[in-house]
């Protein structure tokens, strides 16, 4: 093989004579005579129109004299109506009119089943190549392929696609197929590179419809890089990236060796890889830039849409709000609107057809668009639910449904598919505790849980959650056999179809119970199903990592027992008063009431100060009389006292062994419970306790963390 040097890019390329007509060869001069240009397109979803400028683009860098390969890196068949209701046959249309070379598949290739796929494939004028696909052990349809350029250069192209496959297409629409993941994707791939060097390939290309999310993890692009090498242009897709996200992420893993390239989605930029002598170069241009059209190609997508806007265009209904189909943040992420109207839709819809259901749970990686303000067509519900999916039943216990939650947020706050929208239940996602991985679940890529971790549920149906109830689930079909992380599901005692489309559910429920109108008060926000709870992050520029305080100041501000002085300063070095102390630690037990109406205090402290309802309560607890003066400056051992009287005033704890605490000190007890509950190390080298030092805002809520984690502790 040739050596290459490698440049990548970044910028989106300002392709030459972008303004050529198609069909330009006799008036071109041959400037690229001897190059190869790659073109290539990769998660498309049906945004057929742009085909006509990538044509006109490929006899733009044929007129210059290139060879010029059009690829593409799967996902081709699905995503809007001018694809997905011929399920992909008008996709595949336009891609031969448009003259592609090869392609790979993506997982929504097999949205409408391997067998169509099959009976795609056996129309389209180019191969489909996809080592890691297999039916009955067997290739599914090819590997690989080799292009020979006139000046005899051979260039080696084979495709992988995502393993997600497996558990992102319905189960039962493709039955005998496998997706040869993780350590058998990295051998498939090294044996790939192989057979073409042993063809005498200068050059190999992967269509590798692989990613590089976090939720693909272990299957990625930059995974695979990691162990195989050999590829010099590796073309992803999947994660929907961009030129520079994949490259960052190839830099980040130590890739090199290998031009690693993406186009994003919706033929928002078409890839231009460019193969002159040694040098491999890698990069972008927007379709928006490109004004040449292929004539032919332009009026047939023209007529496609025509065909689907005469049908879907119909509006039917209305949206006072914007409806969230956004991916991250959104439904694969959190709860958002549109997922609680999906999820009210098919429990409504279960009912309609004499299904009693308790809840409804879908995956938001089933929710693929947004919709806006204003009228609603069934386009566009169709865009937002365009695999086709049926309304389901399944009848789980609430172990069962614990499991399929606490499955489907392994990852939360990352973005995965199988993100839960819901209707009928509550719960949370607790991501600050790690998922607790147990064993893979048959034919999928992702594991089950070992135990629960992560998720509570706190209702369901309107009832307290029950793990020994058997709970009626509205889901869609996809899910009730087990798609994404949804393997309790398919497992479940009772599981059938009752065949009604999806997007049927949902326009029904728009037009009849809510009388065609999605309002703002209904739905303006989402409904408050879903807590996800985060990780806090340190806001203050003030408080280092590695300070003493650390722990104790992020954990006083996400239980809100106090914030910075500013958004991003907290000031842990600042003194504190007796009112000070005497607030956080009232916050700290849970801002009791206090049975006192009148104010003990007299003019010396007001009814409306931020302290008042603190005081109080310290009054009846007796730490503090009628003669408090709010603004003291509070000490040390006043500090540790007041929460020693909070905890009801201990007396048996050693005797404390600082040198500056007197045994007969009014203080002394409250030092040594201090002491003895780890609230407190002492001061310099631990052998004092500097009672009499004015104790800081870092200081107190220090020692109520201490406090507070004993406790727990204590009661474990």
């Amino acid at each position: 093989m040739r050596r290459k040097i490698l440049s990548l890019l970044l910028a989106v390329a300002m392709v030459f004579s972008l303004a050529v007509t198609a069909h330009a060869e006799e008036t071109e001069e041959k400037t690229m005579d001897g190059q190869i240009v790659i073109l290539h397109t990769n998660d498309v979803h049906g945004a057929i129109a742009g085909y006509a400028k990538v044509a006109a683009l490929k006899d733009a860098y044929e007129a210059k004299g290139a060879y010029v390969l059009l690829m593409d890196a799967g996902d081709f068949i699905q995503g809007d109506p001018t694809v997905s209701v011929s399920e992909g046959a008008t996709a595949v249309e336009l891609m031969n009119m448009a003259g592609y070379d090869v392609v790979s598949m993506g997982n929504h290739e097999f949205d409408y089943g391997y067998e169509n796929m099959k009976t795609l494939a056996a129309t389209a004028e180019f191969p489909i190549v996809d080592a890691n696909v297999l039916y009955n052990g067997k290739v599914a349809f090819e590997d690989n392929v080799v292009f020979t350029a006139p000046d005899g250069t051979k260039i080696g192209v084979f495709g992988l696609d995502t393993p997600e496959t497996a558990t992102k297409a319905h189960p039962a629409k493709i039955q005998g197929v496998t997706f040869l993941a993780e350590d058998k994707l990295f051998d498939c791939a090294k044996k790939q590179v192989a057979a073409l060097e042993a063809e005498g390939c200068d050059y190999i290309v992967c269509l590798g419809h692989l990613g590089i999310d976090d939720e693909s993890t272990g299957n990625r692009s930059i995974d695979l890089l990691k162990k195989v090498s050999g590829i010099d242009v590796f073309i992803d897709g999947h994660s929907h990236s961009t030129l520079g996200e994949v490259t960052a992420a190839a830099e980040a893993a130590g890739i090199t060796g290998t031009a690693v390239t993406s186009t994003g989605t919706k033929l928002e930029n078409v890839g231009v890889v460019t193969i002159n002598g040694e040098s491999i170069s890698a990069t972008v241009t927007a379709l928006a830039d490109l004004t040449a059209e292929d004539a032919d190609i332009a009026a047939r997508a023209a007529a496609i849409q025509k065909e689907i806007d005469d049908d879907y265009g119909t509006v039917f209904a209305k949206t006072e709000v914007a409806l969230n189909g956004e991916k991250d943040p959104g439904n694969r992420t959190e709860e958002t609107n549109l997922g609680d109207l999906i999820c009210d839709a098919l429990v409504w819809g279960a009912k309609k057809n004499g299904e009693t259901v308790d809840a409804a749970v879908t995956n938001g990686g089933g929710i693929r668009a947004s919709i806006a303000a204003g009228n609603i067509t069934k386009k566009d519900i169709n865009t937002v639910l365009p695999f086709g999916n049926t309304l389901g039943i399944v009848k789980v216990t609430g172990a069962e449904l614990l499991e399929a939650l606490e499955a489907s947020t392994y990852c939360t706050p990352a973005a995965i598919g199988g993100f839960p929208q819901v209707s009928g239940i509550e719960f949370t996602v607790d991501t600050t505790v790690a998922y607790d991985q147990g064993d893979l679940y048959p034919g999928s890529t992702y594991y089950g849980p070992k135990s629960i971790q992560r998720v509570t549920i706190e209702t369901v149906g309107g009832k307290a959650f029950d793990p020994k109830a058997t709970y009626s689930i509205a889901t869609n079909d996809f899910m009730a056999a087990g798609g994404d992380t949804y393997y309790a599901f398919a497992a479940a005692s009772v599981n059938y179809d009752l065949g009604i489309p999806m997007d049927e559910v949902v326009m029904d429920y728009i037009t009849t119970e809510l009388k065609g109108v999605v309002t703002a008060e209904a739905y303006g926000e989402p409904a408050g199903r879903i807590t996800v709870e985060l990780p806090f992050e340190n806001p203050f520029a003030d408080v280092a990592e590695t300070s003493a305080y650390y722990d104790g100041i992020l954990w006083a501000v996400e239980e809100g027992i106090t914030t910075g002085r500013t958004e991003t300063t907290f000031v842990p070095g600042e003194n504190c008063t007796e009112a000070n102390i005497l607030t956080f630690l009232w916050r700290a037990n849970g801002e009791p009431a206090a049975e006192t109406t009148e104010n003990p205090f007299g003019e010396a402290v007001s009814a409306d100060a931020y302290y008042y309802k603190a005081a109080l309560w310290a009054f009846e607890k007796k730490m503090i009389d009628e003669t408090f003066v709010p603004n003291t400056a509070c000490t040390r051992a006043q500090a540790v006292y007041f929460m020693w009287m909070a905890a009801g005033s201990p007396d048996d704890a050693a005797a404390a062994s600082f040198t500056d605490v007197a045994a007969d000190a009014d203080y002394a007890a409250a030092v040594n419970w201090a002491v003895a509950q780890e609230v407190t190390k002492g001061t310099g080298d631990g052998t004092t306790f500097s009672p009499e030092n004015v104790c800081t805002r870092g200081q107190i809520v220090t020692f109520l963390y201490r406090a507070d984690s004993t406790a727990e502790e204590a009661a474990a």
